[in-house]
């Protein structure tokens, strides 16, 4: 599969093309176009169990698209749903990603769910992420754009939880409160993750917790002008 990236920073998609026979894997819903040659088919990947965990404890679709290229060359585009940026990540190992930033693979990749524990993000991602392992091509989506950092052995960031995108394993992660109840309450930030390499993080320059925060309170409540 070789990936090309279009049309950033603000709304890209990505152009996947695909040697005769080679098939590639993408989230319900993010194809955006495919040429002639292509042929698609869905299914829960990995099974009922592993669709029925990525579906309920994971947020993403039960059921994946499979294409798979009948002559070389065919080309297939998929896109995200929000606005934000677009990366094409060649892995060889296991790496972990919040909830909606899966967007296609190769179909060498597998994508399941794993159990955080206590130190999982406790918000709107819940308890669990996706874990993706295999190797081959790794296509990610952001709301905002996508930033890598490259951890030395040791080396710690900390992050926002609602700007968190993805880290490789190996990875150590320490979920906590933005200083003390105080600052948590009345800084604009609430929880953080201490993040310690060697490895990868992918943070986005956007958070859509953040944006609802926003919007929410701006739209028209019932009974008023507006309003219905």
């Amino acid at each position: 599969m070789q990936s090309e990236v279009l049309y950033r920073p603000a709304y890209p998609a990505a152009r996947l093309t695909l040697a005769a026979g080679e098939s590639v894997r993408a989230e319900s819903g993010a194809m955006l176009a495919m040429s002639a040659g292509l042929e698609m088919k869905t299914s829960a990947q990995g099974g009922v169990m592993k669709g029925l965990r990525r579906a309920v404890l994971g947020g993403e679709s039960f059921f994946m698209n499979a294409f798979t290229a009948q002559v070389d060359g065919a080309e297939l585009y998929v896109a995200p749903s929000l606005p934000g940026d677009v990366v094409s990540w060649p892995i060889s190992g296991p790496l972990y990603l919040r909830s909606g930033a899966f967007l296609a693979s190769s179909a060498s990749v597998e994508v399941d769910t794993q159990w955080g524990g206590g130190r999982s993000f406790f918000s709107s991602e819940g308890l669990f992420v996706l874990r993706v392992a295999g190797e081959g091509e790794l296509v990610l989506s952001s709301y905002g754009a996508l930033h890598a950092i490259d951890l030395q052995p040791g080396q710690t960031y900390t992050v926002d939880t609602g700007h968190t995108v993805g880290w490789t394993e190996g990875v150590g992660y320490e979920l906590r409160r933005a200083g003390n109840w105080k600052s948590t309450l009345f800084s604009g930030e609430g929880m953080v993750c201490d993040f310690t390499g060697p490895g990868r993080i992918y943070l986005q320059t956007r958070s859509e917790e953040a944006f609802l925060g926003w919007l929410i309170p701006q739209l028209p409540k019932p009974g008023t002008a507006g309003g219905s």
